[in-house]
């Protein structure tokens, strides 16, 4: 299986960039596993954000989350990266990662 290459949608790429260097290299490393077709080592379902959507949880001092949707054969889609400071995922983050997926839905389907 080749190697899926990411994209990027909003300022996803900036705000992994953002991470502290522990949590940024564990967040490459399990979009790394996603880009080879298998599953990060610790990850749930997002459906609340959309069809296909998952959420990479990044355990260090602090918690970090990345949602992402890997169902296209063309590219992993990163759709967010975000610090997470309570235990539930801020409504935030999930219409932020459904409007771009929203987006990107409509892109592929003008295709």
């Amino acid at each position: 299986m080749r190697e899926k290459p990411l994209a990027w949608l909003g300022a996803s790429l900036d705000d992994v960039r953002a991470f502290p260097e522990d949590a940024r290299r564990e967040a490459g490393h399990q979009l790394g596993r996603v880009q080879q077709g298998l599953l990060p080592t610790d990850w749930r379902p997002m459906p609340s954000v959309g069809a296909g959507v998952i959420e990479i949880r990044v355990h260090t001092r602090l918690e970090h989350r990345v949602f992402y949707v890997a169902k296209f054969d063309d590219a992993v889609y990163v759709l967010h990266a975000f610090e997470k400071r309570t235990r539930a995922t801020p409504s935030q983050a999930i219409d932020l990662a459904q409007k771009r997926l929203g987006d990107l839905l409509r892109r592929r389907a003008q295709k």
